[in-house]
């Protein structure tokens, strides 16, 4: 009895309180009214367009934008590769192998338009009789380099117990010229040309660069994905982005503090017409006989980044040994197109690798053109290229509305001499060629830049690189996180793989019902959604653990992912 007597008692409480509060009405607040509140127009918050394609369009540029605010080079790189925990599927690029018909690709994958080097490029008197006596001084020592190339080379193949193929002999023999040929033009060369005092040597270098492409007709399955769902119907064949991966290892790569003059005035960069008249290659790149392959983005420019390393490539001289495994019935036409396609891709990835050390990406415009010189040699056959990177956008809607272009400007194959005699002398030594070769080295990186102007989108002057860190455990992470994508090492554990009878036991027939899920397709988990922080964290033993042995919050590492 008292309980209930308790109960009413309590309830009649409740309800005079609720009473009380519903009968007294909240006063409005007193709010300053100014004068900066009003504007003779309207002003209207931004509609933002719902749909599920401008939805995905928002985040792909919020995420372009988190990665252009990242203040070191280290952190854009590794942002970029987070999305994926076992890397993206390529289109492998590279310098061993051009396919048929692959001009027009290259010049849609990198935005190129491909013009004629003029011949002579000394329009002025003076410079033309200072050219020609700097090539009769170097005349001589070239002559002889070449001699001396053969000679080398002829002794070694007498040491080998089996000789290699004809691809692998070119490729020995021209490494053998190219560095004879550039030692010698550098020791002529260097005491009237001071800025050959300055140049850094790579010895086949490792260029690599990755960049997004778009304007590429969707695969089947991507197709066939889009039209099961009503959200996605409409937008089945629009035309997608390709992830590119290009890599090239060149004989031998010069550079310098300085960077190239430009030939082209931003005038002359930025026209949408001529953007517009460049090839495009909508349809796979296999059908040419590109591969593809998975792995993490990686640029690299042949050296590692640092502040007041030499930072701009000059000349790079590559391999033309390739064309020996093309067909015959390609033709003279398009073993030179091959050659003009290898001049645009490689000097791209160089210029991208470089330009990422500076901040800029494939999904951040460059704010400055950059310049860089390629050679295409067999040691007798000579082609040489200039290449103005103007712009980096070329995925998404920017293949169709970016005005900006690159530039290439190339010659035909020269022969720098006719053959070497059996007495072992050099027959036919063209005086053009010389001077053509020289003339690249000649020209004298100009361009200074402050260090704002370089690193626009790089922290400030006290972090511009992972090392600039405070934080020692921060300058670790980010310095290995970054080192173990660019060297491509596989993760420690394989990705998922399906059995073929699983394929056939439990995909396309469920004869297996009573046996447990425990397969990763069984739970609905795709392994390529994984990202790149999801993994175990490493565990700090209690002897080394901050903050005591009892501190469980420090039993791991703290990651410092961007």
């Amino acid at each position: 009895m008292l309980t209930l007597r308790r109960g009413e008692q309590l309830r009649a409480r409740l309800n005079a309180a609720c009473r009380r509060y519903l009968s007294v009405k909240a006063e409005p607040k007193a709010v300053a009214v100014t004068d900066a509140e009003y504007t003779a127009e309207p002003e209207y918050p931004v509609i933002r367009d719902l749909s599920y394609k401008s939805r995905k369009q928002q985040t792909a540029a919020e995420w372009h934008e988190q990665i252009r605010q990242l203040p070191t080079v280290e952190e854009k790189m590794i942002k970029v590769n987070m999305p994926r925990y076992y890397g993206y599927k390529v289109v492998d690029l590279n310098d061993t192998k051009i396919p048929y018909n692959a001009l027009p690709l290259t010049q849609h994958y990198t935005r190129t338009v491909l013009e004629e080097l003029p011949t002579p490029q000394a329009t002025t008197e003076d410079k033309k009789d200072d050219l020609d006596a700097t090539v009769k001084i170097a005349r001589d020592d070239i002559i002889e380099a070449l001699e001396y190339a053969h000679d080398v080379y002829k002794h070694q193949l007498q040491l080998m117990e089996t000789p290699p193929d004809g691809v692998k002999r070119e490729q020995q023999l021209t490494q053998i010229i190219v560095e004879l040929v550039n030692r010698s033009a550098l020791q002529v060369l260097s005491a009237d040309y001071g800025h050959l005092n300055e140049v850094e040597i790579d010895y086949n270098p490792r260029h690599e660069a990755f960049w997004a492409v778009g304007g590429v007709d969707p695969p089947k399955n991507v197709v066939k994905s889009k039209e099961g769902r009503p959200w996605q119907k409409d937008d089945a064949h629009e035309t997608c982005d390709r992830l590119v991966q290009y890599t090239g290892a060149p004989y031998l790569a010069l550079r310098h503090r300085h960077q190239l003059p430009t030939w082209k005035t931003p005038e002359e960069s930025e026209n949408l017409t001529l953007a517009q008249q460049l090839p495009r290659f909508k349809i796979d790149a296999r059908t040419l006989g590109y591969s593809t392959k998975y792995q993490h983005a990686v640029n690299v420019p042949g050296y590692w980044p640092s502040a007041n390393a030499p930072n701009f490539g000059m000349l790079s001289f590559q391999s033309r040994a390739h064309l020996q495994l093309r067909p015959k019935s390609c033709g003279e036409r398009d073993d030179l197109e091959a050659l003009h396609a290898l001049a645009i891709q490689s000097s791209y990835a160089w210029l991208l690798a470089q330009a990422n050390y500076h901040g800029f990406n494939t999904y951040n415009e460059l704010t400055y053109p950059m310049n860089t010189q390629t050679v295409i040699t067999n040691g007798r056959e000579w082609s040489f290229y200039e290449y103005q990177l103007n712009t980096l956008l070329v995925h998404g809607a920017y293949v169709d509305t970016n005005p900006r272009v690159n530039f290439c400007r190339g010659t035909a194959p020269q022969p720098l001499y006719a053959e070497i005699s059996t007495e072992g002398k050099c027959v036919d030594f063209n005086d053009n060629t010389l001077r053509q070769l020289l003339e690249l080295y000649i020209r004298a990186p100009s361009i200074q830049r402050t260090a704002d102007e370089l690193l626009p989108y790089v922290g400030g002057p006290t972090l511009r690189r992972a090392a600039d860190y405070e934080n020692a455990e921060q300058r670790e992470f980010l310095e290995h996180t970054f080192k173990h994508l660019a060297s491509k090492r596989p993760r420690h554990l394989e990705l998922p793989e399906i059995y073929m009878w699983e394929k056939l036991y439990k995909i396309d027939n469920k004869t297996r019902a009573m046996e447990a899920r425990r397969r990763f397709f069984e739970l609905d988990i795709n392994p390529w959604r994984r990202t790149l922080d999801q993994h175990d964290k490493v565990y700090v033993p209690k002897a080394v653990r901050p903050g005591g042995r009892k501190n469980r919050e420090g039993r791991f590492k703290k990651t410092y992912y961007p």
